[in-house]
């Protein structure tokens, strides 16, 4: 692959879903690169279109104008080749499943034979920390732990792009954080492609390489952030002038999408 190689391109994006009450515009004329070994973050007030985007690259939902691409081909071939790992707002693990059961599912799915699975979900739950707990159950782990099985759930079958819909917006400011330091320890060992909603600012900027600020309805890019910060992050960096002046920005570009809707 070149330096340039895009893992997600979009180009004049748009959908439009067609409702009893007349047509709703989800997304309009978005443009975008996502390269490999980004962390993209994208922010906007709710309804922006945030995950209606990243629904529209895991082929969960279709556009309606204009062009995307996943991997080089379209989000249908990308999903048949497993192309990806989505990550949900709430951890959707189940409930008669122990967690090392939870991981292997997809990989169950997809066909890898019992000692294939037995390393992925060793190495899996190393890499989220959870090393001694995979026999045990959703219901006995805290919210963090279960969201942490959950993101080794879409690693285990290693695809290069991570999607991730606001996975940590449920749990307080504590967890938050310590699960941000060590989301940011894993993309750094795995050098995966993440794609990350989030409402929040400070959590944006800590994560991401870059920052995709998006409007009201119809979701419109208002601005495209490239983060300054190094790649090691504590998080003590959030009280630098350089971290305040990305967030500053962030919050003007919200302030500025907003315009759209006077």
């Amino acid at each position: 692959m070149s330096e340039n190689f895009a893992v997600v391109r979009a180009r004049n994006l748009g959908l439009t879903f067609e409702t009893n009450d007349g047509p709703v515009h989800a997304l309009s004329n978005v443009n975008l690169d996502v390269g490999k070994g980004d962390f993209v973050s994208f922010i906007g007030p709710s309804g922006c279109g945030k995950t209606t985007f990243l629904r529209v690259i895991a082929d969960l939902e279709r556009h309606t104008s204009g062009t995307i691409e996943v991997n080089g081909t379209t989000p249908e071939n990308a999903r048949k080749d497993r192309a990806y790992g989505y990550v949900f707002q709430a951890a959707a693990l189940l409930p008669w499943r122990t967690i090392e059961d939870n991981i292997a599912l997809p990989l169950e799915i997809m066909g890898f034979t019992r000692d294939q699975q037995k390393e992925r979900i060793e190495r899996t739950l190393e890499l989220v920390n959870l090393n001694g707990f995979g026999k045990k159950y959703p219901w006995q782990l805290s919210g963090g732990m279960q969201q942490r099985a959950s993101i080794a759930r879409a690693l285990a079958f290693d695809a290069d792009l991570l999607l991730m819909d606001e996975p940590f917006g449920a749990l307080d400011e504590i967890v938050r954080d310590h699960l941000n330091e060590q989301l940011l320890k894993l993309w750094d060992r795995t050098n995966k492609t993440i794609c990350f909603v989030t409402h929040s600012i400070p959590e944006a900027v800590y994560l991401s390489t870059k920052i995709v600020v998006m409007s009201p309805r119809p979701g419109r890019v208002t601005d495209i952030i490239e983060s300054t910060l190094p790649r090691e992050r504590p998080l003590e960096i959030r009280e630098t002038p350089e971290f305040l002046e990305i967030a500053h920005r962030v919050r003007e570009g919200l302030k500025a999408g907003h315009s759209y809707d006077q």
